[in-house]
């Protein structure tokens, strides 16, 4: 056995069966190999991760700056988000006391979590049961299709909703206007 592999040291052997003039240019030629494939790999990658990026349009939609200088006390506006309707409804302050107390519904919850100043209500106008869009009613929404009522915090009161309607995630940007989203 030869000395080399006495001492544990491996024994570099070139093509013809002899020892390489050279041997930390075939590491050098690994290692550049190795960062040029890995490029090639990040470049061909680069354009999958890009189209996974929300288009455009849709992020034109994310959010919705609403103007409510102009909803007077008692009156509601519709306006659209991600494509669904949103209902802020300027509340008065026979409507604000009377959500103050929490029904006993399918789906209670305080008129203080629902809004973010007592007189604001915004909630998604789509029926919680099958997407219906409800009416406005003297006492809050009623979805026609199936029986539905809401109260004027958007809790659902009876009919087959599971829960009350849903509040976006909203913020007052300033005293007039709210950003949706």
């Amino acid at each position: 056995m030869s000395n080399d592999l006495i001492k544990g040291e491996e024994k570099i052997i070139g093509v013809n069966g002899e020892e390489p003039k050279n041997p930390k240019r075939r590491d050098f030629l690994v290692q550049a190999t190795g960062v040029a494939t890995g490029i090639g790999v990040g470049a061909a990658a680069l354009p999958f991760i890009e189209s996974m990026k929300p288009s455009a349009d849709v992020m034109s939609k994310a959010t919705t700056e609403v103007d409510i200088a102009g909803i007077s006390k008692g009156d509601t506006r519709t306006v659209e988000w991600q494509g669904k309707p949103v209902f802020i409804l300027h509340r008065n302050d026979a409507q604000i006391q009377a959500m103050a107390e929490t029904p006993d519904t399918k789906d209670p919850q305080d008129d203080a979590d629902r809004v973010k100043k007592p007189e604001w209500l915004v909630v998604i106008g789509l029926c919680t049961h099958l997407g219906c869009i409800p009416n406005r009613t003297a006492e809050g929404w009623f979805c026609p299709c199936h029986g539905s009522a809401y109260d004027d915090s958007g809790r659902i009161l009876h009919g087959p909703a599971p829960r009350n309607l849903d509040v976006p995630r909203y913020q007052f940007v300033s005293s007039e206007k709210i950003l949706i989203g």
